[in-house]
């Protein structure tokens, strides 16, 4: 068996929460994918609902917000190249 994760992407519309919370075990939090075929953690399949980042601030453990964040702080990396290919321009 792989180790390694699969995800389904989500796209993020305009105006709608762009993470995703395991509602089985609630200590799975995602930005714009869900793990498939299940949680990593409790193996819960489809128990997604998405929420923004304000909203897991407010009721979330301290864990699930550092998971919040780490996967803010991830995507914000991934885009980080392109953006200093137009600041380099």
């Amino acid at each position: 068996m792989s180790a390694t994760q699969s995800f389904w992407s989500v796209p993020q519309r305009a105006g709608e929460p762009a993470y995703w919370v395991c509602m089985s075990c609630l200590s799975e939090v995602f930005y714009c994918k869900v793990p498939m075929p299940d949680c990593p953690t409790c193996q819960g399949v489809s128990t997604y609902e998405a929420f923004a980042l304000e909203a897991i601030r407010d009721w979330g453990t301290e864990d699930l917000i550092a998971k919040a964040d780490i996967a803010q702080q991830e995507a914000s990396s991934e885009a980080v190249p392109a953006a200093s290919v137009e600041s380099a321009e």
